[in-house]
């Protein structure tokens, strides 16, 4: 079973701004609760083929994974792929504006392997509510100046 989670938020900030934080990876550990460290394995500043490693920590698991950078588009879209471990995982971001705010939307999907297509469901429903508070972190980070 394929796990495929989007998640929207309105953040009251402009989308260049939303989009610059958001997409930086060394910003992640501040809104992704899950996310406890970053590390980039090729240089800064994020480009199309840039690789950062993250180590998150997930259903009580810790996960060490590496992004890589597949689309990127600065103030639009990015798009960041692994295929390491049980759960190859395909992240995206995109932005829009929504009259003087930013829609953002947050999106992970991905096709279990072994034990883990058990547990497809419920990943999907954790992933969901983990998004949903993520994008509220980042909501109230950003807005609060």
């Amino acid at each position: 079973m394929a796990v495929d989670v989007v998640t929207r938020r309105i953040i009251r900030r402009d989308r260049a701004s939303v989009a610059a934080y958001a997409a930086d990876p060394a910003n992640a550990p501040s809104w992704y609760e899950n996310i406890h460290s970053v590390e980039w394995q090729t240089p800064p500043p994020l480009a199309l083929g840039s690789r950062v490693a993250f180590v998150a920590h997930f259903l009580g698991r810790r996960l060490a994974y590496t992004y890589e950078v597949v689309a990127y588009a600065p103030g639009e879209t990015l798009v960041m792929r692994t295929s390491e471990g049980p759960f190859p995982m395909e992240t995206s971001y995109r932005w829009e504006d929504a009259g003087g705010d930013t829609r953002m939307t947050l999106r992970n999907r991905g096709q279990p392997r072994g034990f883990s297509t058990l547990v497809a469901p419920f990943m999907a429903l954790a992933m969901r509510r983990a998004n949903k508070q993520d994008l509220a972190r980042l909501a109230a980070l950003l807005e609060r100046g």
